[in-house]
């Protein structure tokens, strides 16, 4: 008897660990796929063409090297190479401007400012110091170049090389202190007494007349105080500089602990500070140079500058207050002449924004076009975070191009420069990305998904509206960089299941029949070795009509376990039901293991996603967690209705945004998701950043009931199945903070059924494999346990 009880007790201590592994029947495993590149490839990225066009460079990393590298393809040897670091160091830079006649153009790089003679590929060094020189440009009708230096604006002449300063920004001007009544006619009274005095007088008033004299030679000195200055612009003929005061307020920032530290010692990271911060002020001036004269731009006729939002009929008590209405103003987009710049200005609330047309003589503006949205004003080419959005002038110099969402979708316009005629010149329900004029001036260039929302294109338009041809032939995502001369097309492309490799085509403007040729190989054999799946592009109905897209994963009929997964995009306003290599590369493989072992999958475009034009971006306005979220319980139920999905075995997990939208599912709609895995997740809105939250939200002091409805926090007493939360500690995007706040909020509640894992050293984006393969073997076992019951 004793003997068959020891061999129970061996055979037990031995079956107990392997019903406690997970129970992984795919050839992929957790451990491998979250290796991320370094299972599947290093991508080509970055590409850029050598100034003669005779080489494509690119960054990759096909050696498993420690960090990409600069490789180049040369086009008539068709051979790739690596490019030492210290010809790298001397390629010029990107980013460069071209000069207005002459074949050269203009750059910074490491701190210092180059021009290049585009006939030699031969770049001239204008400054080698250790300041940061940057900012560079033409002025003086070609002649010179500007820059920026210290806080200052500065010229070298290209024929004399004489460097000369323009601006000269100080915190105070130092006056002479004004004598009082009594002090007065003291010193009058000693003058009139003693003639040495008067004589010393006369000697000093003549050399500060002279010293004066001397001193209107010199850039006019102009007080700033505490404030900074941004956006300084020289005009093409060298009269006007433009600049934007901006006055940053003191807000409190926020601290993350970093607790696994080389020191030993507990380190504490000052971060970014929270929604509701007193934001900077802006005030736009104009410095006459010849007349030593600076002006400050009134910008109060700006139309709805003033306006009240909409969103303050909920508050009919409460007044609103908003004594600083501009948000950002751009650097100037300047008229070849000089005489005239457009401007993009942002309200500080989001709502609205006014392009506009500045006299530099009268330092005056007129309101061109003014895109207001009730939510927030957006979309691609639209809005930057520092910047404004993209526009320009037309060749003609009569007319200004630029983006709006009119329509519903991002489309270029065009209007003349008094905003009184404008047009569209491309619409339809679809988005117009990167466009730019072509070098002959007749044509437009730039990715659109006509074709489909996750299909994305690159086209070619004349230049006054008209026919869009497409250039680019595959289904996928085609980021196209054209050669010097636009005869050629490099192409990162990409397919849901082949990931990013780069292609050279014959631009098909000049050749019809040119096709693309592959040039990288970037794939791992062990990712050759498995059959990546096609997600189907779906659509089903939500509960209001609305027709949402989706990825579809669906399993063999012999491995299917009826149960269901839902991923989560984060970032709210991002795309990933589209046809190309996702971003979320290491989620997409683990959904390839999830159907491998029975789980049909559903990635969801939910609303305020990117690609679906303004009413799905703003479809989240006010009410995070509302139709986003409904979106996925949609999800839901169409699964269980036509693909055999068992309503009890649905789970969802996603990270940041998809984290968030995690727990308002399973708080919000326990009856829909009975396990949750929310990764890197947002607690409560109003801990998060101004700049993201202060778009859809509003602020918290002024509309309270947006962040109530919004944030999880408030209603985790509605948990009923089993949470997950995964977060990094030192996490300086998404505080670790959040979840610390979420768990006790939990504890209170008595809730049980929730586990939390934290990562000591990762921030919002984990870097360690090993960090990733814990987290994924978690949400795995998660699902497996409460979903299927292994």
């Amino acid at each position: 008897m004793i003997k068959h009880i020891f061999y129970y007790f061996v055979l037990l201590v031995n079956i107990l660990p392997v019903f406690g592994q997970e129970s992984n029947v795919s050839t992929l495993k957790i451990k491998d796929i979250m290796k991320g590149d370094d299972f599947i490839g290093h991508r080509p990225s970055g590409v850029f063409w050598a100034t003669d066009q005779s080489a494509i460079y690119f960054d990759w990393n096909p050696d498993m090297a420690f960090s990409d590298s600069l490789y180049r393809y040369q086009l008539k040897s068709e051979k790739i190479e690596k490019v030492d670091f210290l010809t790298a160091e001397e390629l010029p830079a990107t980013r460069r401007i071209k000069h207005p006649t002459l074949n050269k153009s203009v750059y910074a790089k490491k701190g210092d400012i180059f021009l290049l003679d585009e006939n030699t590929n031969i770049p001239l060094a204008i400054t080698q110091t250790q300041e940061r020189e940057s900012n560079p440009h033409f002025t003086g009708v070609g002649t010179k170049v500007a820059f920026e230096k210290d806080d200052n604006l500065f010229t070298w002449n290209m024929e004399t090389g004489v460097l000369e300063q323009i601006t000269d920004f100080v915190k105070k001007i130092e006056e002479e202190p004004k004598r009082s009544p009594k002090e007065e006619w003291l010193y009058q009274d000693q003058l009139e007494l003693f003639g040495v005095l008067r004589e010393r007088k006369e000697k000093r008033d003549l050399g500060d007349s002279i010293r004066k004299k001397w001193e209107r030679k010199q850039p006019l000195p102009i007080e700033i105080g505490d404030k900074r200055v941004v956006h300084q612009n020289l005009d093409p003929k060298g009269r006007y500089v433009t600049y934007v005061l901006m006055d940053t307020k003191k807000n409190k920032s926020t601290i993350v602990p970093h607790y696994v530290t080389e020191s030993g010692y507990t380190e504490d990271q000052t971060t970014r500070t929270k929604v509701g911060d007193e934001l900077p002020t802006y005030q736009l001036f104009v410095y006459d140079i010849k007349n030593r004269k600076t002006t400050e731009v009134t910008l109060e006729g700006l139309e709805g500058l003033t306006d009240i939002p909409e969103f303050t009929k909920d508050y009919p008590d409460k007044p609103y207050e908003n004594e600083h209405p501009i948000g950002g103003v751009s650097s100037p987009t300047w008229h070849p002449d000089g005489s005239k710049a457009i401007l993009d200005i942002q309200a500080s609330n989001y709502k609205d924004r006014w392009i506009v047309l500045l006299d530099a003589e009268t330092a005056t503006v007129t309101q061109l076009d003014r895109q207001h949205d009730e939510a927030w004003v957006a979309g691609p080419g639209i809005t930057g975070w520092f910047d404004g959005g993209d526009l320009g002038w037309m060749p003609d110099g009569k007319h200004i191009w630029f983006q709006s969402e009119k329509s519903g979708y991002s489309h270029l316009y065009l209007t003349d420069m008094k905003g009184a005629n404008t047009s569209a010149l491309t619409e339809g329900a679809f988005e117009i990305y990167d466009p730019f004029i072509a070098k002959d001036k007749k044509r437009w260039y730039f990715t659109a998904n006509k074709n489909h929302p996750g299909d994305r294109q690159f086209y070619t338009m004349p230049l006054k509206g008209g026919r869009l041809r497409q250039l680019t032939n595959r289904v996928g995502n085609n980021e196209v960089t054209l050669s010097p001369d636009e005869t050629k097309m490099a192409m990162l492309y990409s397919y849901s299941n082949t990931p990013t490799e780069l292609y050279l085509q014959d631009n098909p403007v000049y050749n019809e029949n040119s096709k693309a040729i592959q040039i990288t190989k970037s794939n791992t054999e062990e990712f050759e070795d498995y059959q990546w799946k096609d997600p189907e592009i779906i659509t089903f109905s939500a509960e209001d009509g609305a027709e949402v897209h989706a990825r579809l994963y669906t399993p063999a009929s012999n491995v299917k376990n009826k149960a269901a997964v839902i991923f989560v995009h984060g970032a709210g306003y991002l795309q990933n039901a589209h046809k190309w290599w996702s971003s979320y590369y290491r989620e997409y493989m683990f959904h390839n293991l999830l159907v491998d072992n029975g789980y049909t999958v559903l990635d969801i475009d939910y609303r305020g996603s990117a690609g679906y034009g303004r009413d799905w971006r703003t479809g989240i306005y006010r009410h995070m967690g509302g139709k986003d979220l409904s979106d996925q319980v949609d999800g839901a139920k169409y699964l269980v209705e036509n693909y055999g999905v068992d309503a009890d075995k649905i789970g969802i997990y996603g990270g940041s945004y998809g984290g968030f939208i995690t727990l308002m599912g399973m708080f919000n709609a326990p009856e829909s998701f009975s396990a949750g895995a929310a990764i890197r997740s947002v607690g409560d809105w109003a801990a998060y950043n101004h700049p993201y939250t202060a778009h859809i939200l509003n602020t918290p002091v002024t509309d309270s009931l947006a962040y109530r409805r919004s944030s999880p926090i408030y209603f985790a007493e509605g948990l009923e199945g089993k949470l997950l939360i995964l977060h990094g500690m030192v996490d300086d995007n998404v505080h670790f903070q959040d979840m610390v706040r979420l768990s006790q909020r939990l504890i209170e509640l008595g809730k049980e059924d929730w586990e939390m894992a934290v990562y000591p050293v990762e921030r919002h984006g984990f870097v360690e494999p090993s960090s990733w393969t814990d987290e994924y073997r978690r949400i795995f076992k998660l699902f497996q346990e409460t979903l299927v019951g292994k």
